[in-house]
C-alpha cells in the first residue's frame, strides 16, 4: 500500500521493508503474488526503478514461492526496465535479468536434485507432441522451460508464450541470456528430454536463420549489383552467435550431430578470405577454441569423417585453416586501409607495412625485433595471444562493441597458428597417450595369458579378446584423425616453417611436424609419416636444391602411391628463395656436377637438429623414410665439410675440392654438436627392433647406391656418409650382427668394387673393420662354439677376392695380416677362407699387393702351421706354391719354395700326429661319402691321406720346376729332390709308384717338351743391368739347365732309391721311360743336355759309384735336419704300418756306406734293364753321330765331352751284357765309334780341346774309343771260342782308325779345315762357326800300335787267318807308306814302317804255312806293291830336310831291303814267282836309281841314297849271282839290269865332258854336276858289287861293258869341279883290280 501512494519517500521505505520481509522468508505465495503486481505499477510508474529490480531479484532468490505466472511477470518486469533511457537501470536491469534467469534454473537444477531419489517412470514424450506439452515436468522446470522457450521466441522476434508484457527486446541481449544458459545449465539439457528438444526445434534452427547475412556476404561485391540487397553482416550478432554455437558444440554436440556439422561448415566457410576481416577472426578464435579440445575432435572424426556420406568436418576444418592461413599471406589483409593503399602504391612487394622494415633482418647482423612470419614480400608480426593449450579469445569477449573492431596486423594469423600448435598437441598427445595404454593392455594380458597360475583365466582372455575389438576400432578412429589432417596440417607447417624469421616459432612448428611424423610412424601411416619427414628435410637444406633432391628420393620411395609431395591435393607453395635468415654456411652441393655453392641459414640447421632428434627418438617408427632422412642428413653433412673418420664418425674435415666449405662460428661450435649427435644416431641403432634395424640399414644401402652412382666417370670426392654411417651401425650392432651381416657385407662389397678410388677405399674400410671387430667380438656363445658365425664373419673377407682393384686387395690382405696376428691362434674352420684370400692374388695383381699376401703366407708358415687343422695344410702347400708360380717378384717365388721346403720338414718333424689327424678326418668324410652314397673325392686318391699330403707338395714343386723363370725351376728343382730324398722315406712303399709315374716323369716329360720347344732368341739382359752368361742367353739355354737338373735329380733317386723301387711291380717299365727320357735328352741339341744325359745315364747304371749318404747330406746345407737318435721302429697306436721315424737315419747310412742293399730280382730281368740299357745306347750313339745330310750355321754337332762319355759308358754297360753281345752287336758298336771319332770340333773350342799340332796327344774321345775296343778284345781274349770271330772285326775297326793318319774321316758333306789355317779366335757371329778336322795322327799311331800288339797276340789265330788279316793290314799300312812324305805328319810313315817290319816279322812266317792253303795269295802282290810304293815314293822330301834327317830316313829304306834279303828271298821257293820277280825289278830300280835321262830334283834328291842304292845293289847282286838255283830268266833280268845301268853311265859321262869343254870358264848347273858325282858313286859301287860276287855268276859281256867304262873317265879329269874329281877318284881306283898282265888267249878261252 505504501508504494500505491507513489511517493517517492514512503515507496523506498515500504521497498525497504518488504525486502526484509523476504529475506526474512515469511511471504507467503500470494504476497508473493501482490508484492510483484505493486513492483509492476511502480514500474510503470518509472518510480524507483533501482529499488524495484532490487526487490525482484531478493524476492526471486530468498526463496522458490514465486511461481509460474508471477515469476514471468516478475521477469517481465525486469526485461522492461532494461529498455528505460537511464544507462545505469538499463545496464542494472540487464544484469537483474541475468540473474532472475539463472535463479530460474538453479531451482530446476535443485528440483532435480531432491527428485534424483525417487526413481520414476519416464513417461515417453510423443515426438509429435505439442511443444507445449510440459505436463511431464515438474514446477520449477516448467519455469525453466517457458522461460527459455520465449527467450528463443524473443530473440527470434516472435511474440512470447509466457513472458507476457513485453514490450521490446535486442537480439543481441537475448543471444547473450540464450548462451549463459546453455553454457551454465548444460545438464538441464542433456537429462530432460523437453529441453533437448527445445534445442534441436528452436535455438539450432534459429542460429542458423541467423547466421544467414554472414554466409551470403562477400566482401567487395557492391550493394547495387546483386538483385537484392544483402543484409550485412552486424558484428555483435555474429559476435555473439559464434559464442552461442561454440558452447552448442562444446556442450551438447552429442545431441546435435547433425546441426553441428552445419555449424561447423558455416565457420569453416568463415574463414574464406572473401570475408570481413573481423569475421575471419572470430571465426578462427572459435575454432582455436575447438582445437584445444582433442576429444572433440575425435568426436567429430568419428561422426562424420569416418560415415560414408558425411562431410568432412575435421579434415574441412584444418585444411581451412591451412588455406587460411595461406591466403593471410597471398592477399594483402583489407582490415587495414593504410596496409592496402601501401599495398597498393609499393609494387615491389617487399615491404607491406611500416613495422615491417623495423622487423626486416640486415644480413650484416641486426636482431630481428619482432618475431614474425615473412613470405614473398608479406611480413605478418607473430603476436603473443595465449597460453598454448588453452583458448583465451579477445574479440569473442567484445559484447560491449557495436561497430567491429580492426584487428591488428598478425592477429588471425597468430591464433590460426597456435590452432594449428594445439590441434596437433592435442591429437598427438589424445593418441599417443591411448596408445601407450594399450600396449601396457597389451602386456599385462599377454602376460596374464602365459602364466597359467591365473585362475580366472577365461575371463581374461574375455577381456582380451574385447581389448583387440576395441583397440581396432580405437585405431581406425587414429588412423582417419591422422589421416584427415594431416595434409592441411602439412601444408600450413610447411609455409609456416618456410615463413618463420623467429626461432621459438620455427622450433614450434618443428616440433608439431615431428610429434606429427612420429605419430605417423606409430601408426604405421607411411604415406603422411614421409610427408611430414620430407618437410623437415627441405626445411634442413638450402632453398632450390631440397626439391630436386627430395624428388629424385621420394620419386623411388613413393612411386607407387598416389601421393607425391609436390603434387598433392593441398596447394603447397614452394619455399621462397630470399628467406631472411642469417647465413651461417656456405658450402658444395652434393651433386654431380655441383655448380657453385649453396648456403645454410640458422633455420636450415635447426631443421636439422629436429631431423636427427626425430631419427633419434622415433627411429623405431621411421621404417621406409630412413631414406629421407639420411638422404638430407648426407647432403647437409656433405655441405657442412664433415667428413668419415676411424669407425665411421663424421668429424669437421675439409672439402676435397671445389671451394672449400666457409662456415661462421656459430656454426663451427655447432659442428661437433652434430657430429655427436649424428653418431649418437647411429649409435641408438642397437636398441631399434630387428625390423627397424633392416629399415636403417635398407636405407643406408640405397643411398649408398645413390652416392656410387653420383660418383661413377668422375673421380671427385664421392659422398661417404652412407658406407661411414653402415659402418657405424654394423658395430654398434655386434652382438646381433647375423641378422644385419649379410645385407651389410653384401653392399660393402659393390661398394668395394666402385671405380672412383676413395668410395671403394672406404667401402673397404668399412669392410675389413667389421669383419675385424666381428671376429674380435666377445660373441655369446663365443665363436670358437660358433662356427657358423665365424665362417659367415670371414666369408665377405673372401668375396673381396673377386674383385680386381689392387686397393681393395690391399686392404684385405693388411686385414687377413691383422687377423693373423691377433686371431690367428683360434681360426680354426676358418682357415680356408683365410688361406683361400690368400692364394686368390693373381699374377697380374702387382707387386706390392703380392707381396702384402705373401708376408701373411709366410707369418702363416712360421707361426700357425701347428695351429690350423691338418686338412688345411694342403690349402697352405697350394697357396704357397701359387706364389712360386707369381713371376712379378722373382725373390717372393724363390722364398715360397723355401717355404714349401719349410713346410715340408714340418710334416717330416710332425709325420705322426697329422697322420692320426689325417686318418681320422679321411674316416669321417668316409663316412659321410657313403651315407650320402657319393664317392671320395681327393687328389691321389688311393694313396693313404698323409702320403697325399705330401704328393700335393711334390706336385706343387714340379709345377714350379717348369715354371718360365730359369732361377725358380731351379730352386724349385733343389727342392723337389731333396725333399724327395729327406723325407721321401715316411711314404708308404706303394706311394712311390705314384711318385715316379706321377710326379717325377710327368716333371720330366714337362720340361722335355718345354726344353724342345724354347726360343732360340738370345736374350739381351736380364732386366736392370745384370748381364747374362753367354751360356745361359737364350731361353733353350735356360731351359736346358733345367732339364739338367730335372734329369740328374730323378737318376739320382733312381739309384740311391733303387731298392725300393724295383720291387714295385712296374720297374722294368719305368727304367724304360728314364731310358727313354736320357735317350731324348742325350740326343737333345744342346751340349749341356746332352751331356748331362749322359751322366744320369753312367748314374743309374751305377758307374759312378752314387755319392753315399756318409759323404754327402741329402739335405740343402742350409736346413739341419735334426736326427733323432731312435732307432728301431716307433709304432704309432692304431696305425696300420709302423712309423719309422726318420727311416732311422743312422741304419740308412750304414746300408749304404757297407754295401748296396742286396737287391732280391731275378737275374733274367735284371738283364733286360742292361739291354734296355744296351739299346738306348746304340740309339744315342748312332743318332748323335750320324752326320746331318746338310750343313748350314745352325747345324748341330755334337760335343767331344758328350762323344766322351758316351763312349765311356761302354766299357761298363759291356761287363753286363757281355754274354750275349754278339757279332751284330760289336758292327753297332763299330759304326759308333768309328762316327764318333769322326766328328769334328768348331773353331772356337779347338784350342781347348785340341793339343798344339807338335805334341802328338790323343784326345780323351780317342782314348775312349780305344779303351772300348781294348775292354772287348780283352774280353774275347779270355771268352769262350766262340767270341774269337770277333777279332778280325776289332782289327778292321782298328786299321779303320789307322787310315785317318794320311785320310781324315769325313763328317758327312761338312767341310772341315785343317787344324792349322782354322781361323782361331776369330768368331764371326754371322758366319758358321768353321769346323775343325781334329789331329787324328796320334789316334791312328795309336792305333796302329794297338795293331800291331794285337797281331803279335793274335796272327794264328784261325779267325785272324781265314778272314786275311794280314792282307788288309798291309794295305791299309801301304797309304802312309806310299804318301811317305806327304804324310800330315813326319812319325806315321815311319812307324808305319816300323809296325810294318814288325807285323811282317811275325806274319811272313805264318803265310809260309799257310802257303799251299792259298789263303794269303792276295797277300803278295798287295805286299810287292806297298814295297814299291814305300821305296820309290812320288813325294818329294821338304827342302829343309838335313843331311843327318835324310841318312836316318835312308838307313829306314836299307831296312826294308834288309828285310827282303832275309825274310823273302831266301824263301822264294815258298813265295809266288810273280812276287819274286816284282821284287827283283825292284830292287834293280833301286841300284840304278833312274832311268829317265832328263835332270830332275827327282833323280838328283835319289842320288843322294847312296847306301841304299848300294844296299839294293848288293842285295840285287847276291841274289842274282850267288844264287846257285836260279832260274835262267833270273839271271837274265840281272844281267839285263847290269848292262842298261852301265850303258846309261856312259851316257851320262860323254855328255859332261862334252858340256864341260863348251862351257869354258863358266861352271856347270849343279844338278849336272850332282849328277855326274852319282854315276860316278854308282860305278864305283857296281865295281865292288861285281868283285864281292861269285866269278861265275857275271856274264863276261857285263865285264867288258865295265871295262869300256875307263877311257871315259880318264877324259874326265880335266874337270874343273873338285867334287866331280873326289867321286872320280872312288870311281878309278877300283880299276887296279884290272890292270893285270894279259893272259894268252887259250888260257883264257879254257877258262
Amino acid at each position: 500500500m505504501g508504494c500505491g501512494t507513489k511517493e517517492p519517500k514512503i515507496t523506498q521505505l515500504c521497498l525497504a521493508a518488504i525486502q526484509r520481509l523476504m529475506s526474512h522468508e515469511v511471504v507467503s505465495e500470494t504476497a508473493a503474488g501482490n508484492i510483484i503486481n505493486m513492483l509492476w505499477q511502480l514500474m510503470e510508474n518509472s518510480l524507483e526503478e533501482l529499488k524495484l529490480l532490487q526487490t525482484v531479484l531478493v524476492l526471486l532468490t530468498t526463496n522458490t514461492v514465486v511461481h509460474d505466472e508471477a515469476l514471468s511477470k516478475a521477469i517481465v518486469l525486469c526485461f522492461r526496465l532494461h529498455f528505460t533511457k537511464d544507462n545505469i537501470t538499463n545496464n542494472t536491469a540487464a544484469a537483474t535479468v541475468r540473474q532472475v534467469v539463472t535463479v530460474v534454473f538453479e531451482r530446476m537444477v535443485a528440483e532435480d536434485e531432491r527428485h534424483r531419489d525417487i526413481i520414476e517412470q519416464p513417461v515417453l514424450v510423443q515426438a509429435n507432441s505439442n511443444r507445449r506439452s510440459v505436463s511431464t515436468l515438474k514446477p520449477c522446470a516448467k519455469d525453466a522451460y517457458m522461460l527459455f522457450q520465449d527467450l528463443c521466441q524473443l530473440v527470434n522476434a516472435d511474440a512470447p508464450y509466457w513472458l507476457v508484457g513485453m514490450t521490446e527486446m535486442t537480439r543481441t541481449f537475448g543471444l547473450e541470456l540464450l548462451e549463459s544458459v546453455l553454457n551454465d545449465f548444460p545438464q538441464v539439457f542433456l537429462q530432460h528430454q523437453e529441453f533437448s528438444f527445445l534445442l534441436k526445434e528452436r535455438v539450432c534452427p534459429l542460429v542458423i536463420k541467423l547466421f544467414s547475412p554472414n554466409i551470403k556476404f562477400r566482401q567487395g561485391s557492391s550493394s547495387s549489383s546483386s538483385p537484392a540487397p544483402v543484409e550485412k553482416p552486424y558484428f555483435p550478432i555474429c559476435m555473439r552467435l559464434l559464442r552461442v554455437v561454440s558452447v552448442l558444440i562444446k556442450q551438447f554436440y552429442s545431441l546435435l550431430v547433425t546441426e553441428c556439422e552445419i555449424f561447423l561448415s558455416l565457420l569453416v566457410k568463415f574463414l574464406d578470405a572473401d570475408k570481413p576481416q573481423w569475421l575471419r577472426a572470430v571465426a578462427v578464435e572459435s575454432i582455436h577454441r575447438l582445437c584445444v579440445q582433442p576429444q572433440l575432435l575425435r568426436s567429430f572424426c568419428q561422426s562424420y569423417d569416418m560415415k560414408q556420406h558425411s562431410t568432412k568436418v575435421f579434415r574441412d576444418i584444418v585444411n581451412a585453416l591451412g588455406s587460411f592461413i595461406q591466403s593471410l599471406f597471398l592477399v594483402p589483409p583489407t582490415g587495414n586501409p593504410a596496409t592496402t593503399n601501401q599495398a597498393g602504391n609499393n609494387n615491389s612487394g617487399g615491404t607491406v607495412s611500416a613495422p615491417a622494415n623495423s622487423g626486416m633482418l640486415g644480413i650484416g647482423g641486426g636482431v630481428t625485433l619482432l618475431p614474425a612470419f615473412e613470405y614473398r614480400g608479406t611480413w605478418i608480426p607473430i603476436l603473443t595471444i595465449t597460453v598454448q593449450g588453452s583458448a583465451k579469445a579477445t574479440y569473442l569477449e567484445m559484447l560491449d562493441k557495436v561497430e567491429p573492431p580492426t584487428i591488428p596486423e598478425g592477429y588471425a594469423m597468430s591464433v590460426a597458428f597456435h590452432c594449428l600448435l594445439d590441434l596437433v598437441r592435442g591429437i598427438t598427445s589424445m593418441i599417443e597417450g591411448e596408445l601407450g595404454e594399450v600396449e601396457i593392455e597389451c602386456q599385462t594380458t599377454t602376460e596374464a595369458a602365459t602364466s597359467p597360475k591365473q585362475p580366472s583365466e577365461e575371463q581374461e582372455l574375455q577381456s582380451a579378446s574385447d581389448q583387440m575389438d576395441k583397440e581396432i576400432v580405437n585405431r581406425a578412429v587414429w588412423e582417419e584423425m591422422v589421416n584427415a589432417c594431416w595434409c592441411g596440417l602439412l601444408a600450413a607447417l610447411s609455409l609456416l616453417l618456410d615463413a618463420s624469421t623467429d626461432e621459438a616459432a620455427t622450433e614450434n612448428i618443428l616440433k608439431a611436424e615431428l610429434t606429427m611424423a612420429a605419430l605417423c610412424g606409430r601408426l604405421g601411416l607411411v604415406t603422411s609419416r614421409d610427408a611430414f619427414i620430407t618437410a623437415i628435410c627441405k626445411g634442413s637444406l638450402p632453398p632450390h636444391y631440397a626439391l630436386t633432391i627430395l624428388n629424385t628420393t621420394t620419386a623411388a620411395t613413393l612411386s607407387n602411391k598416389s601421393y607425391s609431395i609436390q603434387g598433392q591435393s593441398v596447394m603447397m607453395i614452394s619455399p621462397s628463395s630470399e628467406s631472411h635468415q642469417q647465413v651461417v654456411a656456405v658450402g658444395q652441393p652434393l651433386a654431380v656436377q655441383p655448380q657453385g655453392t649453396v648456403m645454410l641459414t640458422s633455420k636450415n640447421i635447426q631443421c636439422m637438429r629436429t631431423l636427427l632428434n626425430l631419427a633419434h627418438c622415433h627411429g623405431a617408427v621411421l621404417g621406409t623414410s630412413w631414406q629421407l632422412v639420411l638422404a638430407t642428413l648426407q647432403h647437409l653433412v656433405w655441405i657442412l665439410g664433415l667428413k668419415p673418420s676411424s669407425g665411421g664418425a663424421l668429424k669437421p674435415g675439409r672439402a676435397v675440392e671445389g671451394p672449400s666449405t666457409v662456415l661462421t662460428t656459430a656454426v663451427m661450435t655447432d659442428l661437433p654438436v652434430i657430429s655427436n649427435i649424428l653418431s649418437r644416431l647411429f649409435e641408438s641403432s642397437q636398441y631399434l627392433d630387428d625390423v627397424s634395424l633392416h629399415h636403417l640399414i635398407n636405407a643406408l644401402c640405397s643411398l649408398s647406391l645413390e652416392a656410387m652412382d653420383m660418383a661413377y666417370g668422375n673421380n671427385k670426392e664421392p659422398s661417404l656418409f652412407a658406407v661411414a654411417k653402415l659402418l657405424e651401425t654394423g658395430l654398434v650392432n655386434m652382438h646381433r650382427i647375423e641378422i644385419l651381416w649379410r645385407p651389410l657385407t653384401g653392399h660393402l662389397l659393390e661398394v668395394c668394387q666402385h671405380p672412383n678410388s676413395r668410395m671403394r677405399e672406404w667401402g673397404a674400410e668399412a669392410l675389413t673393420s667389421l669383419i675385424k671387430a666381428g671376429l674380435t667380438f666377445n660373441h655369446d656363445p663365443p665363436l670358437s662354439q660358433n662356427q657358423r658365425l665365424q665362417l659367415l664373419l670371414l666369408n665377405p673377407l673372401k668375396e673381396m677376392s673377386s674383385i680386381n682393384h689392387p686397393d681393395i686387395r690391399l686392404k684385405q690382405l693388411e686385414c687377413v695380416l691383422q687377423i693373423l696376428q691377433s686371431q690367428g691362434d683360434s681360426l680354426g674352420p676358418g682357415w680356408p677362407l683365410v688361406l683361400g684370400v690368400m692364394g686368390a692374388i693373381r699374377n697380374d695383381q702387382g707387386e706390392s699387393l703380392i707381396r702384402t699376401a705373401f708376408q701373411c703366407l709366410q707369418l702363416v708358415v712360421t707361426d700357425f702351421l701347428p695351429t690350423m687343422p691338418c686338412t688345411c695344410l694342403q690349402i697352405v702347400v697350394d697357396v704357397a706354391g701359387s706364389f712360386g708360380l707369381h713371376n712379378q717378384e722373382l725373390n717372393i717365388s724363390l722364398t715360397s719354395i723355401g717355404l714349401l721346403w719349410n713346410i715340408s720338414d714340418y710334416f717330416f718333424q710332425r709325420g705322426e700326429t697329422i697322420e692320426k689327424e689325417l686318418n681320422k678326418e679321411e674316416a669321417a668324410q668316409q663316412k659321410q661319402a657313403e651315407e650320402k652314397g657319393v664317392i671320395l673325392h681327393r687328389p691321389f686318391h688311393p694313396a693313404p691321406p698323409f702320403d697325399c699330403l705330401w704328393l700335393c707338395l711334390y706336385a706343387k714343386l714340379g709345377e714350379l720346376c717348369v715354371d718360365p723363370r730359369p732361377a725358380v725351376r731351379k730352386s724349385a728343382g733343389q727342392t723337389l729332390f731333396s725333399t724327395i730324398g729327406a723325407h721321401g722315406t715316411l711314404l708308404q712303399h706303394s706311394t712311390w709308384h705314384t711318385v715316379i709315374w706321377k710326379v717325377l716323369f710327368h716333371l720330366l716329360d714337362r720340361v722335355r717338351q718345354s726344353s724342345t720347344t724354347a726360343d732360340k732368341e738370345k736374350i739381351e739382359s736380364g732386366g736392370g743391368n745384370i748381364l747374362i752368361h753367354h751360356s745361359r742367353d737364350t731361353a733353350e739355354k735356360q731351359w736346358a739347365e733345367t732339364w739338367v737338373l730335372t734329369l740328374a735329380g730323378v737318376a739320382r733317386i733312381f739309384n740311391t732309391r733303387r731298392y725300393l723301387l724295383q720291387p714295385l711291380g712296374d720297374f722294368s717299365r719305368a727304367w724304360d721311360v728314364l731310358l727313354d727320357h736320357i735317350q731324348s735328352a742325350a740326343l737333345s741339341k744342346n751340349n749341356e743336355v746332352s751331356l748331362a744325359a749322359l751322366k744320369s745315364f753312367q748314374e743309374i747304371l751305377q758307374i759312378v759309384s752314387p755319392v753315399r749318404d756318409s759323404d754327402k747330406p741329402e739335405t740343402p746345407p742350409a736346413v739341419n735336419v735334426p736326427v733323432p737318435v731312435l732307432l728301431g721302429s716307433i709304432s704309432g697306436p692304431g696305425l696300420s704300418r709302423p712309423f719309422v721315424r726318420t727311416d732311422s737315419i743312422g741304419e740308412r747310412l750304414g746300408r749304404y756306406s757297407s754295401c748296396e742293399p742286396p737287391i732280391v730280382t731275378d737275374e733274367l730281368e735284371d738283364l733286360n734293364l742292361w739291354w734296355a740299357a744296351w739299346n738306348t745306347w746304340y740309339r744315342i750313339g748312332s743318332e748323335s753321330t750320324k752326320p746331318p745330310i746338310t750343313f748350314d750355321k745352325l747345324t748341330f754337332i755334337p760335343s767331344q765331352p758328350f762323344l766322351t762319355a758316351l763312349i765311356q759308358i761302354f766299357p761298363a754297360l759291356y761287363q753286363h751284357i757281355k754274354t750275349g753281345f754278339n757279332m751284330d752287336d760289336l758292327e753297332k758298336l763299330g759304326v759308333i765309334l768309328h762316327s764318333a771319332v769322326s766328328v769334328p770340333i768348331s773353331s772356337d773350342a779347338s784350342p781347348f780341346i785340341l793339343p798344339s799340332y807338335t805334341e802328338a796327344v790323343l784326345t780323351s774321345l780317342q782314348e775312349a774309343v780305344l779303351t772300348a775296343l781294348d775292354v772287348l778284345q780283352k774280353a774275347i781274349c779270355v771268352g769262350p771260342e766262340n767270341m774269337q770271330i770277333m777279332y778280325p772285326a776289332i782289327f778292321d775297326q782298328l786299321l779303320a782308325f789307322v787310315e785317318f793318319s794320311c785320310k781324315p774321316p769325313q763328317y758327312g758333306q761338312l767341310e772341315t779345315k785343317h787344324i792349322a789355317n782354322a781361323k782361331y779366335n776369330q768368331i764371326q757371329l754371322f758366319a758358321p762357326a768353321e769346323w775343325v778336322a781334329l789331329n787324328y795322327v796320334p789316334f791312328a799311331e795309336r792305333s796302329l800300335e794297338v795293331v800291331v800288339d794285337l797281331y803279335q797276340k793274335t796272327a794264328c789265330h784261325k779267325a785272324v787267318v781265314n778272314e786275311k788279316v794280314l792282307q788288309n793290314i798291309i794295305k791299309t799300312l801301304r797309304v802312309p807308306l806310299s804318301l811317305k812324305y806327304s804324310c800330315p805328319s813326319e812319325s806315321t810313315w815311319k812307324l808305319a814302317v816300323s809296325s810294318l817290319l814288325k807285323v811282317l816279322s811275325i806274319g811272313l812266317p805264318v803265310a809260309r804255312q799257310h802257303a799251299s792253303s792259298g789263303k794269303f795269295d792276295s797277300m803278295w802282290p798287295e805286299l810287292a806293291n806297298t814295297f814299291e810304293d814305300f821305296l820309290f815314293t812320288k813325294s818329294v822330301p821338304p827342302d829343309n830336310l838335313s843331311i843327318q834327317e835324310f841318312q836316318r830316313n835312308e838307313s829306314i829304306d836299307v831296312e826294308v831291303v834288309q828285310l827282303i834279303s832275309t825274310e823273302i828271298l831266301p824263301y822264294a821257293n815258298f813265295i809266288p814267282k810273280e812276287f819274286v820277280g816284282q821284287i827283283m825289278t825292284m830292287l834293280n830300280k833301286g841300284s840304278i836309281h833312274s832311268q829317265s835321262s832328263s835332270f830332275t830334283e827327282a833323280e838328283i834328291d835319289i842320288r843322294l841314297r847312296e847306301e841304299f842304292s848300294k844296299m839294293c845293289f848288293e842285295t840285287l847282286l847276291q841274289f842274282s849271282f850267288s844264287n846257285k838255283v836260279t832260274t835262267p830268266q833270273e839271271g837274265y833280268i840281272s844281267r839285263m839290269a847290269l848292262s842298261v845301268l852301265l850303258k846309261r853311265s856312259q851316257d851320262v859321262l860323254h855328255r859332261y865332258i862334252e858340256d864341260e869343254r863348251l862351257s869354258g870358264k863358266c861352271p856347270l848347273p849343279r844338278q849336272q854336276v850332282t849328277e855326274i858325282i852319282f854315276v860316278l858313286k854308282a860305278v864305283s859301287t857296281l865295281i865292288d858289287s861285281l868283285k864281292k860276287t861269285q866269278p861265275e855268276n857275271v856274264d863276261g859281256n857285263t865285264w867288258a861293258q865295265v871295262i869300256a867304262l875307263y877311257p871315259t873317265l880318264v877324259e874326265c879329269i880335266t874337270c874343273s869341279s873338285s867334287e866331280v874329281c873326289s867321286a872320280l877318284k872312288e870311281a878309278l881306283v877300283p880299276f887296279k883290280d884290272f890292270m893285270q898282265p894279259p893272259a894268252s888267249k887259250v888260257q883264257n878261252g879254257e877258262s
